[in-house]
């Protein structure tokens, strides 16, 4: 199976796991090693991340041509718009389709930190929702379309129900499937399922899973993007945080139970935002009995 929607079409769940890009050669030898050991674990696709103003595009390409023929895996190729001419997306998702690519996770992206204060022109789309509807007007079926979703709601959204509003369009833009960001609390997820489906969203919308390895690192990021941080991951990682090994333990046992709680609620499956990592993903994966 090529493409994403084919794999839904006969699995009611799916696991996924995202890699991103290598920057240096020992980089490059630890992901080819951790894609040899994934390949033993049931997973169903896997995603690779792209540098804001596709400043890793060529090795985003790359690691995904080698998911798709090395490992026989499909591969979600991110894809974000910002910094990005109409002109210039239309040039790369033509090579992107020469290439074998026949799924995308289509995303705004920020600004590189080399330029914050960037914003779109006319020639510039404003938004993922215009980038979807432009892949979907130009390639038709060519390619499957994923996007973002935000349980907490996006950091620039106004409130829950708008970042609800936005995703909608998304999907009525074409999108065929939703992959979340990462969040801690599950009623996030279900609360945000739920307002979706109130929309009229019927897609899968798949949770996004961040185990946690180093307890500050992981609240920095959640708050950094407004994921939210529960009291109870404070209890459990504050008073061991400088201990590797247990936050590690700790981590595993908390994704699992994470995990766990969404199948049982209906979830359609798990997407581990691995930070290409083997060993943590595949305790949790063996855990979880898959």
């Amino acid at each position: 199976m090529r493409k994403i929607t084919e794999i839904f079409a006969t699995k009611p769940r799916t696991f996924s796991f995202e890699a991103f890009p290598p920057k240096t050669e020992k980089g490059a030898a630890s992901l080819r090693s951790t894609l040899a050991e994934f390949e033993k674990l049931p997973f169903d696709f896997a995603s690779v991340t792209y540098g804001a103003g596709g400043s890793n595009r060529d090795k985003t390409l790359d690691v995904v041509r080698e998911i798709q023929e090395e490992h026989r895996l499909p591969a979600l190729h991110h894809f974000t718009c910002v910094m990005h001419t109409k002109t210039e997306i239309s040039v790369i998702l033509d090579r992107l389709d020469r290439s074998g690519v026949y799924n995308l996770l289509a995303l705004r992206g920020d600004p590189p930190k080399d330029k914050p204060d960037w914003r779109p022109g006319p020639d510039n789309f404003r938004y993922s929702s215009e980038l979807v509807g432009f892949i979907k007007e130009r390639y038709g079926e060519g390619f499957d379309v994923g996007v973002a979703g935000f349980p907490a709601g996006h950091p620039m959204a106004s409130d829950r129900d708008f970042d609800a509003d936005i995703l909608k369009r998304k999907i009525d833009a074409g999108g065929d499937f939703v992959v979340t960001q990462l969040f801690f609390d599950n009623r996030d997820y279900f609360e945000y399922v739920g307002r979706l489906r109130a929309r009229g969203v019927a897609c899968r919308v798949i949770p996004g899973i961040l185990p946690i390895t180093n307890y500050r690192n992981a609240v920095n990021f959640a708050e950094g993007c407004k994921a939210g941080v529960p009291p109870e991951v404070h209890e459990i990682f504050s008073p061991i945080e400088d201990d590797e090994a247990k936050t590690a333990e700790a981590g595993i046992a908390y994704a699992v139970r994470q995990c766990r709680e969404l199948l049982d609620g209906g979830a359609p499956g798990i997407h581990f935002y691995a930070l290409n990592k083997f060993e943590t993903v595949s305790s949790i994966i063996r855990k979880l009995g898959v």
